[in-house]
C-alpha cells in the first residue's frame, strides 16, 4: 500500500522530472511540448503539501471521509 508521503513524493518528483525534460534540449522538440502540455495543469511540491496539510486538517476536525491521499510532510522522503 502507498503511504501518502510516498504518493507526494512521487507526485513532487514527476514535476521535477517533467520539468527537466521540458528544458532537455537534447530530447526531441515533441516529447519537450508534451511535457510542457502536462505542466501547465500539473501540481508543483508546494501544492501538494498543502493539499496534504489541508486533509491531514480536515480528518481532525472529522470532516475527511477518507484517507488522506497526500502528506504535508516531506520527514519521510
Amino acid at each position: 500500500m502507498t503511504m501518502p508521503f510516498e504518493r507526494t513524493r512521487s507526485v513532487a518528483q514527476t514535476h521535477t522530472f517533467l520539468t527537466e525534460l521540458a528544458c532537455d534540449t537534447e530530447v526531441p522538440e515533441r516529447i519537450r511540448q508534451n511535457a510542457q502540455f502536462l505542466l501547465r495543469h500539473f501540481p508543483t511540491k508546494r501544492d501538494v503539501l498543502l493539499a496534504g496539510r489541508i486533509e491531514e486538517e480536515a480528518r481532525k476536525l472529522g470532516l475527511g471521509a477518507f484517507s488522506t491521499v497526500f502528506s504535508s510532510s516531506t520527514e519521510d522522503w
